[in-house]
């Protein structure tokens, strides 16, 4: 089977609610998409979400990229060599996951339908669901208790608070949530890099003097600054989780040696696709350290494909993929489907996904 076309294009998805965090806020998912299309007529679908905050990818730069670089490596792709074909996209450009990301899951998407299996069976087939948090963007303690008891009711018993914009009312923001979902309800929480690691540590062990409960703190402190993350993980009794510091095989290496932190969050976008979020898992794997998959704020394309991921590997324990029940519609036909808490992957080849409405053609 060869890729013989690549259409790229773009569809923009209004979220329910403007999502906040210490980084940005967001009022529309935008995707940019490509369809890889080969001789025989199967499309293989792809994803990658603009999040100059967290990958430095913008829009025109995912575009740039993949008709100027990856396209022309694509084009006469004989699908079945998937180590040949990530040789080659990988070889000569670093950086630009984002874009990768988007080729890499269209590849496997077409790698699996030539085979009729199911991608989760094909990666490795543990499981066809998995549950996954409900993200609460950061706001005053009231809206925060709002929207949380709102998605208790919706389904949800995993909650993550966003923290970091004026963090002086972290703390009253995580008591507030904490009284008013009960014991029962796991909360963890997530910085995004907005504290210092002195700050980190005296806000987490305040947390566990108050019996908060948190289950773990992502990314407390900045994605480089490896030694604040250490220095953070040993001086706090909560799990620390890993996000915008790990990439690569090789950051998830830093990781494990230093033992900067207890989890790593492996994102499709971050690491440029499944082959790579492989090779992060096995590194995590070898260093007994769990995993947790997450997103961008995106499509469910890309939430397809890392709960394809997800589903088939026994060693990802929590799941961070619930931008289905933050989007106000899906143009994304076919695909994951979300009930409550949980996403269970269709049992068609590939990602499962038919079509995609309002794609709006760039190239």
């Amino acid at each position: 089977m060869k890729v013989v076309d690549v259409k790229i294009g773009k569809i923009k998805i209004p979220l329910k609610k403007p999502f906040k965090t210490a980084l940005r806020t967001v009022y529309f998912a935008e995707d940019i998409v490509i369809k890889l299309i080969t001789q025989s007529g199967f499309i293989g679908f792809g994803s990658a979400a603009p999040t100059v905050a967290i990958t430095g990818d913008s829009c025109d730069s995912i575009v740039s990229c993949l008709f100027k670089n990856l396209k022309p490596k694509i084009i006469g792709c004989d699908i079945s060599n998937i180590e040949k074909i990530m040789t080659s996209l990988h070889s000569g450009l670093v950086h630009n996951t984002s874009a990768l990301a988007a080729v890499d899951m269209a590849i496997y998407d077409l790698y699996a339908q030539s085979l009729n299996l199911p991608l989760y069976k094909l990666l490795g087939g543990y499981r066809n669901l998995i549950f996954t948090c409900l993200t609460i963007s950061v706001n005053s303690p009231e809206v925060m208790v709002a929207d949380s008891l709102v998605a208790l009711e919706e389904g949800f018993s995993d909650l993550k608070l966003k923290l970091g914009i004026n963090p002086a009312q972290d703390l009253d923001r995580v008591k507030a949530v904490r009284m008013a979902v009960g014991n029962k309800v796991k909360i963890s929480v997530d910085a995004n890099q907005a504290w210092s690691a002195k700050y980190a540590v005296r806000m987490i062990q305040k947390f566990e003097d108050l019996g908060l409960n948190i289950e773990f703190v992502e990314q407390p402190v900045k994605a480089k600054k490896l030694s604040d993350l250490c220095y953070v993980t040993e001086n706090v009794h909560t799990d620390i989780l890993a996000d915008e510091s790990v990439f690569s095989a090789y950051d998830a290496f830093q990781i494990a040696k230093y033992r900067a932190a207890d989890l790593i969050n492996i994102k499709l976008a971050k690491a440029g696709g499944i082959y790579n979020a492989i090779k992060i898992l096995h590194v995590a794997e070898a260093s007994d350290i769990e995993c947790l998959v997450g997103c961008m704020l995106e499509s469910q394309i890309a939430v397809t494909a890392a709960a394809h991921f997800a589903a088939s590997q026994k060693s990802i324990v929590r799941c961070d993929l619930d931008p289905p029940a933050l989007l106000a519609e899906n143009p994304v036909v076919g695909g994951a489907y979300l009930d409550g808490n949980t996403l269970t992957l269709p049992d068609s080849p590939g990602l499962g996904i038919k079509e995609i409405l309002d794609f709006e053609l760039i190239r």
